[in-house]
């Protein structure tokens, strides 16, 4: 494939893909939407139970509770019972 063919190949395909959050976005919530209905139950969530829904590691858990929840005006307060600690979240006033 000559050069010239070759990128009009890939800005046709690019014309013709179809946006990922379109799709995705309705079908099923995102991983920030699983943490805020996780330490929104009565009981909260260790940071254990966070990592199995979203698949991510500790820090990036730690990381979206102290950033992107508290942007979405979420106020998370922990707690330690029974030496585990959870953490829940209020709407921020």
């Amino acid at each position: 494939m000559t050069k010239t063919a070759n990128s009009a190949a890939k800005s046709a395909t690019r014309a013709t893909a179809t946006p990922a959050s379109s799709t995705s976005a309705m079908s099923k919530p995102t991983r920030l939407d699983q943490l805020q209905e996780l330490i929104a139950r009565e009981s909260g969530a260790t940071i254990d139970e966070m990592c199995q829904a979203t698949g991510w590691q500790q820090h990036s858990v730690r990381g979206a509770l102290a950033g992107a929840l508290k942007k979405r005006g979420l106020q998370i307060r922990s707690e330690k019972i029974d030496g585990l600690r959870r953490y829940h979240a209020d709407t921020a006033e």
